[in-house]
């Protein structure tokens, strides 16, 4: 009677043992504490769009090579700044589509050097999916800070050729002449801020 009772508790010790064993070695692969903090990494770690390439190319992208740049006249401007209209047209035979921020700096040396920082994003505008037509247009609103607004130790003025943009998506640029803008060639100081594109 008593080695029955012997084998009895051996054996509820060892599955109560089992049991515990089992729950240890679930609880860090399947606790719910470790599943959230693998996925913020992974997302935190995303690069982010650069200049070159706003946003991932949509269907039916514009070819650049297929693209005009042109400045119109804009909204005006603050004190120390212009705002105007970056234009592109559409010079293909077939329609196609833009979206989202062009990417935007000044270009000069007579060779297409880049001039002081990238065009900031101005992300509060809408950023619709544009259809060009043949000979149809997107417009982005383009606002030109003065490089008086600093110091020129600070700011290291240049007269600029123009600007070199390239649209939402593409990683082959165009060029807009404008010589009458001048550039901050430090790459501290941003000068210019563009918004998304829109239908012109």
């Amino acid at each position: 009677m008593t080695s029955s009772r012997i084998v009895t508790a051996s054996l509820i010790v060892a599955g109560v043992a089992l049991a515990l064993t089992a729950c240890s070695a679930s609880t860090p692969s399947g606790s719910p504490s470790s599943t959230p903090a693998s996925s913020s990494t992974t997302s935190s770690s995303s690069p982010r769009p650069s200049a070159s390439s706003t946003t991932v190319p949509v269907d039916g992208q514009c070819d650049t090579a297929k693209l005009t740049g042109s400045i119109g006249q804009g909204g005006g401007g603050a004190a120390g700044s212009v705002e105007v209209t970056l234009v592109l047209t559409n010079t293909g035979t077939t329609a196609c589509a833009l979206q989202g921020w062009p990417g935007v700096s000044f270009v000069g040396d007579g060779n297409g050097t880049q001039l002081g920082k990238a065009a900031d994003f101005d992300r509060s505008t809408p950023h619709p999916t544009v259809t060009l037509a043949p000979g149809g247009t997107a417009t982005a609103p383009l606002k030109i800070a003065q490089a008086l607004n600093y110091s020129t130790s600070d700011c290291q003025p240049k007269p600029a050729d123009g600007f070199r943009v390239y649209p939402p998506g593409s990683k082959e640029s165009l060029f807009i002449k404008d010589a009458d803008v001048t550039a901050c060639t430090s790459d501290t100081i941003s000068l210019l801020t563009v918004g998304a594109l829109v239908q012109g």
